[in-house]
């Protein structure tokens, strides 16, 4: 099994979805996150509360019961399920920290920056900051040390919405595309992700916390994609 689960008690598991796996596949046969856990439950239930792209790795919870589902949707719905994403981006950004907000309009497996009011598009929002700098992007910085290189920086991201390729879309519009990013990346930065060596999309949800759903507790748990030196 390539999912790796990092928790798992009778109401929730959380696992590991590595890059290149999707989290649900329409394609009979193709490996997915929910088929390897589905045959770990013995077909027990398995509730899907959130995503990732396929080439994107990181944290996924998923609930074991109907109950449990509904409260981690009312909790994903509400923002007091936080997931915090690290990225190396093409070039560096003009100030420390910022915030982004695009308008995306889904044109078929891609995601477009347009102007505000056109007809289907959603408004998107995230913030983002060198990785290191003092203070959060939401959330507790994940533990390591920026990667020290002229062509590339590493971002801490935090979404306030969850829109279909809105972290690889809206920083290659703002002009630091994700390396490895095969969809969204220019020349230059998949020319770097050469140089460095990096084939997936350089983007990890790197930590999720939530409240229990039956415990009450918090329940947290944070990762690192091997780009980030320990």
């Amino acid at each position: 099994m390539r999912t790796k689960i990092v928790y798992e008690d009778q109401d929730i598991l959380i696992c590991h979805k590595p890059a290149g796996l999707a989290t649900q596949s329409a394609r009979i046969g193709q490996p997915d996150v929910v088929s390897e856990l589905k045959n770990h439950l013995a077909g027990a239930y398995l509730g899907i509360v959130h995503r990732l792209d396929q080439p994107v790795e990181g944290l996924l919870v998923f609930a074991k019961n109907k109950k449990a589902a509904a409260v981690l949707t009312r909790q994903l719905e509400a923002g007091t399920l936080h997931k915090q994403y690290c990225a190396l981006v093409y070039g560096r950004p003009p100030e420390s920290r910022g915030e982004l907000t695009d308008y995306l309009y889904k044109d078929g497996n891609l995601a477009r920056v347009v102007p505000e009011g056109t007809p289907g598009a959603k408004r998107a929002v995230l913030q983002y900051m060198l990785h290191g700098v003092p203070g959060t992007a939401g959330e507790e910085n994940p533990a390591g040390e920026l990667p020290s290189a002229g062509g590339f920086s590493c971002l801490d991201i935090h979404i306030e919405t969850g829109r279909f390729h809105q972290i690889r879309c809206q920083l290659a519009h703002a002009g630091m595309p994700i390396l490895g990013d095969q969809k969204y990346g220019t020349a230059e930065s998949l020319e770097e992700s050469r140089r460095q060596g990096i084939c997936q999309t350089a983007l990890c949800a790197g930590q999720i916390r939530l409240q229990h759903p039956t415990m009450g507790r918090e329940v947290f748990y944070e990762i690192q994609p091997n780009w980030i030196k320990p």
